[in-house]
């Protein structure tokens, strides 16, 4: 018996958990339209700043790569929805249910949906960022913020952006597997990520001022430019920031996934 059941076909493997997350991942047409609509606001927003953009206006001192991709702002937004969809959408259809019965350890669910989508919101926005840069350089060639990707720290800010989406969308399936509702997880998310940190910025403190460095979306800003920002983390650091805020978001969900029903 025992022999017969460590062989099965249909024994639990990490291979096959991340094979279901997968195909649950692209059957969901939330998916196709977040991912879409991410991608036509970062490559739309590109073209208008190329195709607007003079030399010498009053854009003159931002980097261009912060400049062609300024849309990843609304962008990002897109993919941290889907990142909530995948694990607190998961507890509004019920189908978290049928997911913990065949895994029901748990856990692998989690890190299944984690990497999966990892690697999609990667892939996805480092090939829209790369396709809105090159795009947006047919306008800007004859003007003082024409660049290629061999420029220094060129190509290591386009995939910056991306790492910088990826790793801010990953807090937001953190916040959906600790809130386990949809609407509250979207609400905490621009709360904690987007407005906390600007309400805070006005505070008159020093301590406040340095500490803001290493919010989400201001070590989000680092990692997405191509020359140093004033006043901000390195890179290094701003990019050890957003791994643990996203780390700390999806233990938070891992947490409560353990000690909680479904």
């Amino acid at each position: 018996m025992t022999t017969a059941t460590a062989s099965s076909p249909y024994r639990v493997t990490p291979r096959r958990v991340l094979r279901s997350e997968w195909h649950k991942l692209w059957s969901l047409r939330s998916t196709w339209i977040t991912l879409l609509s991410a991608a036509a606001l970062v490559l739309g927003i590109g073209l208008i700043m190329g195709a607007t953009y003079t030399s010498g206006g009053g854009d003159a001192d931002i980097d261009t790569v912060v400049l062609v991709l300024y849309g990843t702002q609304l962008g990002q937004m897109c993919l941290a929805v889907l990142g909530i969809l995948v694990t607190a959408g998961e507890y509004s259809t019920g189908m978290i249910r049928a997911s913990l019965t065949v895994v029901p350890r748990r856990l692998p669910v989690l890190w299944a949906k984690s990497a999966v989508f990892t690697v999609v919101a990667f892939l996805s926005m480092f090939t829209t960022a790369l396709i809105t840069f090159l795009a947006a350089q047919l306008f800007l060639g004859d003007t003082d913020k024409a660049a290629g990707l061999t420029d220094p720290g060129t190509l290591g800010a386009v995939a910056g952006n991306a790492v910088a989406i990826t790793l801010l969308s990953l807090i937001g399936l953190g916040l959906g597997a600790t809130l386990r509702s949809v609407p509250g997880s979207i609400g905490a998310y621009i709360g904690g990520v987007l407005i906390l940190p600007e309400v805070l910025g006005v505070l008159p403190y020093d301590a406040v001022d340095s500490a803001l460095k290493y919010f989400p979306t201001q070590a989000a800003g680092v990692l997405g430019s191509a020359t140093p920002l004033p006043d901000a983390a390195g890179t290094g650091a701003a990019l050890l920031a957003l791994c643990l805020w996203a780390g700390a978001s999806l233990s938070a969900g891992a947490l409560v996934l353990r000690r909680r029903d479904a």
